[in-house]
Parts: structure tokens; sequence; C-alpha cells
């Protein structure tokens, strides 16, 4: 089973430790993005890095859009890797729309996790009454007809806003390359996924620490998303990093690995 789940999700192991940290990547990314990041523990811990399914080099034949119509199919395919990959207790680590995929895999096996690391989380991206997601629902749906009418013109435009970072063109081309990488049509119903979905209703739900690690300037996750996770999930810190942009693991890596290590001094104890 182990092989099967390796060669779907990309899964690569390194790293020492007594525990396990999980690394899961953002839309239109992959597992490289975390290379700045992930290093940085491998002397502590055991170091799960993967590409969600249909990203990357994850096997795209197994991309079922029943299964993945909903974020619920990516958390059950995160507790398939850590059964499979995972020893001692487990930090999981996402990034963007795996924030809410690692949110859903809590809820359903707390017992799998000792913490999980929020990063530019958002549990719903559309303005809805007093809550403030960063779009309107007319937003979000141009943004995705631009996207199906021309997605490599989309993901031109957006993926150098996304990453912010204004001082590293570098890591702008980045994105923007990683997006136009990935198979148009998954691409397309991911984002329709990632967008529309609304986990605000899930996030008391989840019982395990959370580090909700936040840009002071977000494009995609402004920081009255990460104030309204804070007062709804249980046992959760707000660390704001003074960044611009939506990766902070990449544009910002030592702030936030210095954030991470101290939720986890506090934490795991």
């Amino acid at each position: 089973m182990s092989s099967r789940i390796q060669q779907r999700n990309n899964v690569r192991v390194t790293g020492n430790g007594p525990a396990t940290m999980v690394f899961g990547h953002g839309f239109g990314c992959d597992q490289t993005m975390w290379r700045f990041l992930a290093p940085v523990y491998q002397d502590r811990y055991r170091t799960v890095s993967f590409d969600l399914v249909g990203s990357g080099s994850s096997d795209l034949g197994a991309y079922d859009r029943t299964k993945y119509g909903s974020l619920h199919g990516y958390a059950d395919d995160l507790l398939e890797i850590i059964d499979a990959f995972a020893t001692g207790p487990v930090v999981f680590v996402g990034h963007s729309v795996s924030t809410m995929i690692g949110l859903l895999a809590t809820i359903k096996a707390p017992e799998a996790f000792a913490a999980q690391v929020m990063v530019g989380p958002s549990p719903c991206y559309i303005n809805d009454g007093d809550y403030v997601g960063g779009f309107s629902h007319e937003d979000i749906e141009e943004l995705l007809e631009t996207m199906d009418a021309n997605y490599l013109g989309w993901s031109s435009n957006m993926a150098p806003a996304i990453m912010g970072a204004p001082s590293r063109p570098d890591l702008r081309e980045e994105l923007t390359s990683s997006f136009c990488r990935n198979d148009p049509e998954i691409a397309k119903h991911f984002a329709r996924v990632t967008f529309t979905s609304d986990h605000r209703a899930d996030v008391p739900k989840s019982s395990v620490p959370a580090l909700i690690l936040q840009c002071s300037d977000d494009l995609v996750a402004p920081l009255a998303v990460g104030e309204f996770l804070h007062r709804h999930l249980p046992a959760s810190r707000l660390h704001i990093i003074e960044n611009v942009g939506h990766c902070p693991h990449m544009s910002a890596p030592t702030k936030s690995s210095r954030a991470i290590d101290d939720f986890l001094a506090q934490t795991l104890r």
C-alpha cells in the first residue's frame, strides 16, 4: 500500500527524529516550494513532503473529480500518507489550501496529530456579512472565468501578485512557472474547489494545537481571516510576519521557522 501512496502523491521522506513533520503545499505549487523551510527540520524530525494529487509529480491518472470535488478527498489522502510514512508525533505544516486539508484531517483523526502549522490559511475566501474573506462572490467568479478562458494568461498575471516578495523577482517567476506547469483542466477544477469552499463551520471542531502564520500584507488571506481563525480555533496562536505576499515559507523562511520553533517549543513538551 505504501508504494501505491508514494507513487500517487510523489512522497519524499528525509531527516531523522522521534517526531515527524509533514509538509503540504498550496494551490498551483508542489513540494519543492518547501525547500527553504523543510531542511531546517531534517536534523530534528523525520520530514515528509508530497504533492497533492493533480499537482507536481503526482500521479495525474489518480485525479478523480468526484473524490477531489471537495477538500475531504485530499484530507483522506493526507491521513493515508501519515499512516504509511510518519513515525512518532506528527506536526502538519500546510500552506494555503493545504491548511484546510490539514484542518479536516485533524477533525477526522485528531489522535494522528500533535500540532498543526497553518501558513497563509483561509477557511473561506468570499466575504459574507461580517466575515471578511478578501473577495466578493463576483470577484471569485470572475477569477474562475478568466482562468477557464486562458489559464496560462491568468497564471502569468496572478502568480506574481500571489507571491508578493517585490524584491525577489526570481520567486515571482518561479511561482508563475509552477502554475503554468500544471495540467490546465485539473488546475481549473482544483481552483473552483479551493476558492469556493467554505470550512468556517469546521474550524471549531479541530482540537489539535495550531499556529496561524500570516503575512502582514497578503492579497489572498487578509489579516481579518487570521483573526477569525484565532477566535474560533481552539488551542490556536496567531503570529504575524512582516512580509508582503502569500508565501512566507519562501520569501521569509527564517522568520517562518523562528515562529514555528517558538510554537513547537511550547506545544511539544
